[in-house]
């Protein structure tokens, strides 16, 4: 190496560390923590309409699914998946009672989503969704895609609960 490039190198600016990921752009093979459980992101549904993804994290055996959407701030839900029929996305009452619970419905839209890895949609496509609350506060998360229903119950997580470890 010359004394010239030796002496470039020394008076030439450190290139920036590259910005961390968020967790709106974790893929399937990244690592982050909800809640002070370590999960690995194996599948991913993104809504671009909505800035919003849904990510399917798996810790041991269990499997859970972090909604992520970005407004003017970041929300985050964990839900676990439940065990449920609907014959027809246009049935989906507005109240639901399920377990002594009754969920009102907050939220209704549709939207163009992709998926990446192992999530309940395999492929890309038009997806509905719609989102209850209770009045205690629980969650319940009913999505039609080509067909078929999902159905999840779950909480709302506070930023500060939800981390990234490790992202690719």
């Amino acid at each position: 190496m010359s004394i010239w490039k030796r002496v470039t190198n020394l008076l030439s600016k450190p290139k920036p560390p590259a910005p961390e990921k968020s967790m709106l752009q974790l893929n399937p093979g990244d690592i982050c923590e909800v809640s002070l459980v370590t999960y690995e992101v194996t599948g991913k549904v993104q809504n671009r309409g909505r800035n919003a993804a849904l990510l399917t994290l798996k810790d041991g055996n269990t499997i859970a699914y972090l909604y992520i959407e970005e407004r003017e701030r970041l929300i985050y839900a964990l839900y676990t998946p439940i065990d449920g029929r609907l014959d027809h996305p246009e049935e989906v009452p507005t109240t639901i009672e399920l377990d002594d619970r009754e969920y009102h419905l907050e939220e209704q839209y549709a939207g163009h989503v992709m998926t990446a890895g192992k999530t309940p949609f395999s492929q890309n496509g038009e997806q509905h969704v719609w989102q209850f609350q209770s009045d205690d506060n629980h969650l319940l998360r009913i999505e039609w895609q080509n067909g078929r229903f999902m159905l999840y119950e779950g909480e709302d997580i506070l930023p500060a609960d939800v981390k990234v470890i490790r992202a690719t």
